[in-house]
């Protein structure tokens, strides 16, 4: 049996509704277990804080889908307690939705990844890593900020941006959970065609009718404009250092992982928009 933690989160019901397309019984753990009635599968307690719902929650689990907690800060130690849980349950394999190049990566989320791969590695358990890049659908507040306010702004300057949508990522770990010969692998997933914010920029303009520029900024100024948006400092200041990150190159892969694994080209940029700017005539 299969078990998906986050199951009531955009990716976890992704995942757990493309198992559910194959056939293949599967358990959502979610912190409110009433949140997932309507999955269509069972619902068990899972709460990252309160470890005694860990272990009773995986029972008869032979595999984890361990999507990455959204607690920045505590991430690792959540992790950690899960993967405990998962060997005292009798859980044999987890597969973990880790940070594109984490090991490498500039990009502030990226110790609390490195320590769950590494716990994992450390557990004994069979494991699969997805490295999951940007998701496209990151962008869509900005797109419809851009509209409002005439312009996309950002800290990334040229930096190139394999994004891919979230759907894209969720069939991957559907093939990985549901496949063979994963076991010991780590997978940098990551979109066919990355872009620029200016290539954002362009695309908003082209389907709308409208002329929208990149208006580029520093690192201090862009997390002002969060600021001044209704983000707290710190959080501000955690957004722009993933723009500035993005400078630097650490959302770009040309690997082709993710592609290979859901066996076709990624979503592109322009159908994600698509499906959420209004359309020029």
């Amino acid at each position: 049996m299969i078990a998906v933690t986050g199951a009531t989160g955009q990716l976890g019901g992704l995942i757990l509704a493309g198992l559910k397309a194959k056939g293949v019984p599967a358990v959502a753990l979610a912190r409110d277990p009433a949140k997932a009635e309507g999955l269509g599968t069972e619902a068990r307690a899972f709460d990252y804080d309160r470890p005694e719902t860990l272990a009773p929650a995986l029972a008869g689990v032979e595999t984890l889908m361990l999507v990455s907690g959204s607690e920045l800060g505590q991430r690792e130690r959540q992790h950690k307690a899960v993967i405990a849980a998962a060997k005292a349950a009798g859980v044999t394999r987890i597969v973990y939705t880790s940070l594109l190049r984490a090991d490498t990566s500039p990009i502030s989320l990226a110790p609390e990844h490195v320590a769950t791969e590494a716990a994992l590695k450390a557990s004994g358990l069979a494991y699969t890593i997805l490295r999951n890049g940007w998701y496209t659908e990151n962008y869509l507040p900005a797109a419809q900020s851009a509209l409002q306010h005439g312009a996309v702004v950002g800290a990334a300057g040229e930096g190139r941006i394999a994004s891919a949508a979230r759907a894209d990522y969720a069939a991957a770990a559907v093939a990985v959970l549901t496949g063979a010969g994963h076991d010991g692998a780590t997978y940098e997933l990551a979109g066919d065609d990355a872009w620029t914010l200016a290539d954002l920029a362009a695309e908003v303009s082209r389907q709308t009718g409208r002329a929208i520029p990149f208006v580029p900024m520093t690192e201090a100024a862009y997390a002002g404009v969060l600021e001044q948006a209704g983000f707290p400092a710190p959080v501000a200041a955690v957004y722009a250092g993933f723009d500035a990150a993005a400078a630097e190159g650490a959302l770009f892969d040309d690997g082709g992982d993710l592609s290979r694994l859901i066996g076709r080209p990624t979503t592109p940029l322009s159908e994600v928009l698509a499906a959420s700017l209004p359309q020029t005539a």
